[in-house]
């Protein structure tokens, strides 16, 4: 099998179904966390380039992708959904990167599973509440006509209310035809929406993580403040900072290149030749 070939699961469990990509055979373990609105194949292209090196698992979070839906939906168990994922495969330890949403879900997974966790990569996100800001979107989605004749239509009904092209496109991505001929969203979008409090929720720890950490920020981006610094370093006791120019919250996309740099001299840092 070669390095960079893909591989495509479901895992059954009686605890959540999840779907995700694997990505090479040879090195160590990475899981690739998207964040809110996202799903794996967001993170294609940095998945094929870390599986050259590394065994690379792309993860659709619950309620989001082609993994299941849930009523519920928290970090506790979305970390759990990971720990879940790691038993399926016969993972023992792992390097997870999670972006936004999945930062938190990330970080949380290095709470209640350190010996799961090799090293935590958090991509533009803190622990802290942050203030309800995706209302547009969840407006938009729902005012969908999705008995449009083509996806055209459906992207001229989001123009009205989401004026960049880029965000515009990625809500897209959720977008499927049915049997019916009618369109529908990949997402959950009903069950985000009720549990977006607990989504956009800070995250609370009764100890410093001591697991080795790398809080990626963007140049452009406010996601993380010099605040936020502060408080993640006493939340975490082994924790690096770097920023990433020229990228805004979606750093792995507005600079690839560099936040691949990054990533890899975490990973490797300390590796014996």
């Amino acid at each position: 099998m070669g390095a960079n070939k893909t591989q495509i699961s479901v895992i059954n469990s009686p605890f959540m179904q999840l779907y995700f990509k694997k990505y090479g055979n040879e090195g160590k373990p990475v899981i690739i966390l998207h964040g809110l609105f996202g799903m794996s194949d967001n993170w294609h292209n940095i998945a094929k380039i870390l599986s050259e090196t590394n065994i690379v698992y792309a993860v659709d979070q619950r309620n989001h992708g082609q993994s299941p839906h849930s009523p519920e939906m928290n970090y506790k168990l979305m970390a759990a959904d990971i720990w879940e994922l790691m038993n399926h495969e016969g993972l023992q330890s792992a390097i997870v990167i999670g972006h936004s949403m999945g930062g938190k879900t990330a970080m949380e997974f290095a709470r209640l599973y350190p010996e799961k966790t090799e090293k935590l990569i958090v991509v533009d996100i803190s622990p802290k509440k942050y203030d309800p800001g995706h209302t547009i979107y969840f407006d938009a989605m729902k005012g969908i006509n999705f008995k449009a004749s083509n996806r055209k239509e459906i992207e001229e009904q989001l123009a009205g209310s989401i004026t960049d092209k880029g965000e515009m496109l990625f809500l897209l991505k959720n977008l499927y035809r049915k049997d019916s001929g009618e369109y529908g969203l990949k997402l959950n979008l009903e069950a985000i929406e009720a549990n977006y409090s607990e989504i956009s929720g800070s995250l609370q720890f009764n100890s410093p993580i001591q697991v080795p950490a790398l809080f990626i920020k963007g140049g452009n981006s406010n996601y993380i403040s010099p605040d936020d610094e502060v408080k993640i370093k006493e939340d975490f006791k082994d924790v690096r900072f770097v920023t990433i120019p020229d990228a805004g919250h979606w750093v792995h996309a507005d600079n690839p290149v560099a936040f691949l740099s990054e990533v890899n001299k975490f990973i490797n840092h300390g590796k014996k030749n």
